[in-house]
């Protein structure tokens, strides 16, 4: 009986610690309380800052076309090429100076700045050296699709481009595959690009606040690295029938064993 009362003990104490608790396992939730819907506000996202390798998408118009051709690729290279492919191409890429090459321009510096920002200094530089305000110059700044990449605990890890202004976490984690449950969505790195070099930021997906973090919405060249839980380089199961299922194994292979060495 004492022996029993021992292997139900070991049995209980290895599934409590090698299991994956089901709280573990759910986004976004409610921490503080206990209702069933809340409201967030979610942080209002600060005008992205062009950084070193970002590609920039311009296009200018006037009442005349013909004059502004030079400025805007006329879009006849390779059709098979990917969005990403003709964006690197046809684009403007910021150069580890900071600076972007615009044809009769020059070199305009982009670090630091929005596109907004950039737009106005192209459009005074217009005006200075090309056109009169009759011309109704109209430009934009975008940039190119926002690249990032996702390693670790991800179902496709690898780098992607979305074609999308704003795209937060959940959405980000969603296009390369979903964070199994082996991954811990308790501590999720965000590796950022500042002026000043890289910064790891830490955010908790399980936690409902995490709307409100600066880092919901991710930026252009983020890495989105998710560390695997504890359970997985243990080699236990995620549920307990799988660790069950893992103990009988062992058990079995024990007393296989044993009997085998008795009977010698």
């Amino acid at each position: 009986m004492n022996r029993l009362l021992l292997l139900t003990g070991i049995v209980l104490c290895i599934l409590s610690t090698s299991c994956i608790p089901h709280k573990d396992t759910i986004y976004l939730q409610n921490k503080n309380t206990a209702v069933d819907s809340t409201q967030i506000m979610v942080e209002q996202q600060k005008p992205y800052r062009v950084q070193i390798n970002d590609i920039l998408n311009i296009r200018i118009k006037v009442l005349d076309q013909e004059n502004v051709t030079i400025f805007n690729p006329v879009g006849d290279g390779n059709l098979n090429a990917s969005s990403a492919e003709r964006a690197y191409f046809d684009g403007f890429t910021v150069d580890l100076h900071g600076n972007i090459r615009i044809p009769t321009l020059g070199k305009i510096n982009a670090l630091g700045f929005t596109t907004t920002e950039i737009e106005n200094m192209i459009k005074e530089k217009l005006l200075e050296e090309q056109f009169k305000e009759t011309a109704n110059i109209f430009i934009t700044v975008k940039l190119s699709g926002l690249r990032f990449t996702a390693n670790g605990e991800v179902g496709n890890p690898g780098t992607i481009t979305l074609f999308q202004d704003r795209v937060n976490v959940f959405e980000a984690i969603a296009n390369v595959g979903e964070i199994p449950v082996t991954g811990n969505k308790k501590e999720v790195q965000i590796i950022r690009q500042y002026p000043q070099g890289q910064q790891i930021h830490t955010i908790d997906l399980t936690d409902i606040n995490v709307m409100k973090s600066p880092f919901y919405y991710i930026q252009p060249n983020d890495i989105i690295y998710v560390k695997p839980l504890k359970q997985k380089s243990i080699g236990t199961g995620k549920t307990a029938v799988e660790t069950l299922g893992t103990i009988a194994t062992v058990l079995s292979l024990v007393t296989t064993t044993l009997l085998l060495f008795t009977r010698l």
